[in-house]
């Protein structure tokens, strides 16, 4: 790749804050080492570190091309702000380069670069000129910036009068209207509404197509995933991961279940202890036959295939896609039978199983997830809760059991993946899940369509019907 197709060029760059205790540390450190430079001899007393050093980034190197989109995903606390203040060139790195070719319009921050006293109407313009317009280049886009923003007879009045919705509608009008080479979006269109968010994918979408570069960090895995074309993962300050969106976005879905199963199995671990200390206590004069014997961590089995995760507590062995009679088909039309047929197996005795197919085509978008906790809840609802359900039927050791998915196809002409999972549901109505095993890419196949004898547009059929009112 040349240095010419590059737009951002982060070569081995590193970021570190000194963190001090107490707001005099923090003065001593800016003025002794001065101090000791004019001061004959040696003066360790001026070189002695009184904070600590914590490292925002460590060696992190990312080349973006013009044109692309490019995700950046981590858990809070990995980074992601830090890289992309670098990037936007309001922090400097400590070690590496950072070099950047085109106007940049950055939303990092709801309300940055606002003068809260200014009305709506001078931070345009302000902020226009600050991103490199003169005057009269923002006032021919205003009315396309009002437009957009779309806050009424609120422009004409003081920002601290917004609220958060607002000041975005605003900030990002102002930062998109202004045809920037580089736009940069931080997690700021979580507070917009649904409608206002769809516009703002349609305008990036836009200004995509236009050559704009597009950063976007977002802890919405799906918006990594369809907005972006490569991404990649931060953990502590380090690149983890580094590809095609879909498969950083998969491995941060590991990490995110690894971090849950160990946050569980400390809690577990606590609760262990406290047990314990409780039977000692209450037994101090006894000895005990037996102590406990039970581990707090989960049993966790080979990780072999790259697209699986999870604590492996029941392994989904098999997953097949069928047609009506029964056979293995990875074509179908509108209005067809098709099964998706789970086949799993547990490591050990279990209840409280949630098995849960998703679809998704092969732009990456979820179309559907449905689950057997989903038709218990169903069932509850209608029947009443003395139903046991999957939810509350025993599997056995070591015994396979199956589980079908039938539906009739309403789904658009494309290709399809199959996500299989299997949990372990604690609560009868979710909310405390335990992922024993996920697989991506379990299965697939394809919709076509009969263009002489049904045919439809878009992602999925609704059966719509159609007549003519009032007919003469």
């Amino acid at each position: 790749m040349s240095s010419e197709e590059l737009v951002i060029d982060i070569s081995g760059v590193s970021k570190v804050f000194n963190i001090f205790e107490k707001p005099a540390d923090r003065l001593l450190q800016m003025l002794l080492p001065r101090l000791g430079r004019v001061m004959p001899g040696k003066a360790d007393w001026s070189t002695r570190q009184r904070g600590r050093e914590f490292w925002a980034l460590q060696n992190v190197s990312l080349q973006v091309k013009r044109g692309d989109a490019v995700g950046i995903i981590g858990r809070n606390g990995s980074g992601k702000s830090t890289l992309l203040q670098i990037i936007a060139g309001t922090l400097a790195p400590t070690t590496g380069h950072a070099k950047v070719n085109g106007r940049i319009a950055a939303l990092l921050e709801l309300g940055s670069g606002f003068n809260p006293d200014f009305t709506g109407r001078e931070n345009v313009v302000l902020n226009g000129m600050i991103l490199g317009l003169t005057e009269r280049e923002v006032m021919q886009r205003f009315d396309a910036i009002a437009a957009f923003a779309d806050i009424g007879d609120f422009i004409d009045q003081p920002v601290r009068t917004y609220s958060s919705g607002m000041m975005l509608r605003l900030a990002f009008a102002v930062q998109t209207q202004v045809e920037p080479d580089i736009l940069i979006v931080d997690e700021a269109l979580a507070v917009g509404d649904a409608l206002f968010q769809k516009r703002c994918f349609q305008q990036m979408e836009a200004l995509r197509a236009n050559g704009c570069t597009l950063l976007l960090v977002s802890h919405d895995q799906e918006s990594i995933r369809t907005l972006t074309d490569h991404a990649i993962l931060l953990r502590d300050g380090t690149v983890r991961a580094a590809g095609p969106s879909s498969e950083v976005v998969l491995e941060y879905r590991k990490q995110l279940h690894d971090d849950e199963r160990d946050y569980y199995a400390s809690i577990s671990a606590q609760h262990l202890q406290h047990a314990q200390k409780i039977i000692e206590a209450q037994s101090a004069d006894e000895v005990p036959s037996e102590g406990p014997v039970h581990d707090a961590s989960p049993v966790l089995g080979a990780r072999s295939d790259k697209l699986s995760f999870g604590d492996y507590d029941c392994v989904i062995e098999h997953v097949r896609v069928l047609d009506a009679d029964g056979e293995e088909c990875a074509y179908f039309l509108p209005r067809e039978r098709a099964v998706i047929e789970v086949t799993a197996r547990p490591v050990r005795d279990m209840d409280k199983l949630n098995v849960n197919v998703r679809l998704r085509n092969k732009e990456g978008v979820k179309l559907y997830s449905w689950g057997t906790l989903n038709q218990d809840v169903r069932m509850w609802a209608e029947e009443g809760k003395e139903q046991p359900g999957v939810w509350g039927t025993t599997f056995r050791a070591d015994e396979p059991f199956r589980v079908r998915f039938e539906f009739d196809c309403s789904l658009g002409v494309n290709f399809y993946e199959v996500q299989v999972s299997v949990s372990e549901e604690v609560e009868r109505f979710g909310g405390a899940q335990r992922m024993l095993h996920w697989r991506d890419e379990a299965a697939f196949f394809q919709v076509g369509m009969r263009q002489k004898e049904y045919t439809f547009g878009g992602v999925c059929d609704l059966r719509m019907r159609a007549e003519i009112a009032d007919a003469q």
